[in-house]
């Protein structure tokens, strides 16, 4: 159903695509279509299949990869959440930062459990992808553009900032707003990561604090639903392929480890346009080759 090298692939691409705001679903799709893999692609849409697990246990491994990045950053957001609940009030940037990480989850997180399967069964295809990934091109070419107009969003690197930044610029509102908006991720092309930080440019974030927001906010919901669905890699569904599966997953962990390394640098005087352009050139181009190949 999948072989090694496969999954690996797979996994490589996972751990990458899934920061890299390009969607990771949807290059998936299209990889699988791209080299002719019709178990694999027959396996995205089906309801019952081990692509499910196979999902499951990449998106914990790229879950695993942001916490140890971040690994500082999160104890102090746990020790602000926990500071939060037994004062019952709010008085620290961290303790802020953890309970606007909550609002922006909730949203994602239930409708992703509720819709999750049904919308990857039917819009996990060649086609849709490439629509929505040029959709999700021109969502980053218009967050970009925005970030140029408003030049006061565009402030200078402070490391040591960044958790007062985010809690001082973000409210709970627009945090919510953010949450709502990684709903679109689970269309196949759609980047979690890419509307996650658009949504922060337009809550007033500049591109470094919303691009760190949007990798902390991933990892909640990805970790979340990854150990929610964790049971069905021991379903029937996944003899003889658990060992492909654990190859992708740590091949996701090791991609996404080093790909937010770069993005954390990436965004701190980088643009989203060079992904946004990306995305809009690659759909093209499989557009082209849908109509060399004669359909999709």
């Amino acid at each position: 159903m999948i072989t090694y090298l496969q999954a690996i692939i797979l996994g490589l691409l996972q751990g990458a695509s899934e920061l890299f705001p390009i969607s990771s679903l949807g290059h998936s799709v299209l990889f699988a279509w791209i080299f002719n893999w019709k178990s694999i692609l027959a396996s995205q849409t089906s309801s019952e299949s081990f692509f499910l697990s196979f999902l499951v246990v990449l998106h914990v491994a790229t879950a695993i990869a942001l916490l140890i990045f971040y690994r500082k950053t999160w104890v102090r957001i746990i020790n602000g959440f926990f500071s939060s609940v037994k004062t019952r009030s709010i008085k620290t940037n961290d303790s802020r930062l953890a309970w606007l990480l909550i609002a922006a989850t909730i949203p994602a997180g239930l409708t992703g459990l509720i819709f999750e399967h049904s919308l990857r069964t039917q819009f996990a295809k060649p086609l849709s992808a490439i629509v929505f990934l040029f959709i999700n091109g021109f969502i980053l070419i218009a967050g970009d553009s925005y970030l140029k107009n408003h030049p006061k969003q565009r402030a200078e690197h402070n490391i040591n900032a960044t958790t007062a930044d985010v809690s001082n610029n973000l409210t709970f509102k627009r945090a919510g707003l953010i949450g709502l908006a990684q709903v679109t991720a689970l269309f196949a092309g759609i980047s979690r990561s890419g509307v996650t930080m658009v949504s922060g440019l337009l809550s007033g974030l500049n591109s470094e604090d919303s691009a760190r927001f949007s990798f902390l906010l991933a990892t909640p919901i990805i970790l979340g639903a990854g150990l929610y669905k964790l049971p069905d890699f021991y379903s029937n569904l996944d003899n003889g392929v658990r060992g492909q599966i654990l190859a992708g997953g740590i091949a996701a962990g090791i991609a996404a480890y080093f790909t937010v390394r770069f993005l954390d640098k990436y965004f701190q005087n980088k643009s989203l346009r060079p992904f946004g352009i990306y995305c809009i050139v690659f759909a093209l181009a499989m557009l082209g080759l849908g109509f060399i190949k004669g359909g999709f």
